[in-house]
């Protein structure tokens, strides 16, 4: 389980985990919703689990509140409600959990992936992290991994990092595995291309943000990628 912890000046961003305030659960639970919606946020509400950050669609008012999801399980039928939370009800904002807190949730089978893709990490200077299914069953000890399940990886880079090796490894070690290793290489600003894009040697990147998405040269997104 991750703890809440400061905000600070750090901008949010995707895939973050929002913990809310007592107050921000009441005003949330008020809205009106179907039934097995409220049954959902209550639970989360009682049980102080985090939302994660969403891209602001219209509809979600006047823009002053700050977009999340809420991921059900697949019990649930996997659904991802959509809520706004004012900025004064956020206690705390947290990056999404890493990769060696949230693998003792991860099936047997997944371990020596999980230590590999952990040992390709540090050796080419990355932060590992997940999100999705392996995530949420970390955070909140609910059932969302399947036998068909993907695993959601962010791969936090600073400067120096050696992306364009570490491409080259997951491809080998996805060759190997018994799932599906999906995911994103993360610059320290925040914005993310797909690791398998980045390998495929696309001149042309689609970058994502928390307020959208663009195309960027490979090469000016980290440098030394191609750009043909």
């Amino acid at each position: 389980m991750i703890s809440p912890s400061s905000r600070g000046d750090r901008p949010i961003r995707r895939h973050d985990l929002v913990f809310v305030s007592p107050e921000g659960w009441r005003t949330l639970t008020t809205v009106p919703r179907d039934l097995e919606d409220e049954r959902l946020v209550s639970l989360w509400a009682d049980s102080d689990w985090p939302l994660v950050t969403r891209r602001p669609m219209p509809g979600d008012g006047d823009g002053d509140g700050i977009a999340l999801g809420l991921p059900s399980p697949p019990s649930t039928g996997k659904r991802r409600l959509a809520l706004v939370v004012p900025p004064a009800e956020v206690v705390s904002v947290t990056p999404p959990p890493a990769l060696h807190d949230a693998a003792a949730a991860a099936p047997a089978e997944w371990q020596p992936v999980l230590e590999r893709i952990e040992g390709l990490a540090k050796r080419h200077g990355v932060t590992a992290r997940v999100f999705g299914s392996l995530a949420w069953q970390s955070l909140t000890g609910q059932s969302y991994l399947t036998g068909n399940s993907d695993i959601d990886l962010l791969f936090v880079a600073e400067q120096g990092a050696n992306l364009h090796g570490l491409a080259a490894d997951l491809a080998v070690a996805e060759a190997d595995a018994p799932m599906r290793l999906d995911g994103e290489f993360v610059r320290a600003d925040g914005a993310a291309v797909n690791w398998r894009e980045f390998h495929d040697g696309a001149g042309d990147l689609l970058v994502k943000t928390l307020h959208g998405v663009s195309l960027l040269r490979a090469d000016l997104f980290w440098p030394g990628a191609p750009t043909s």
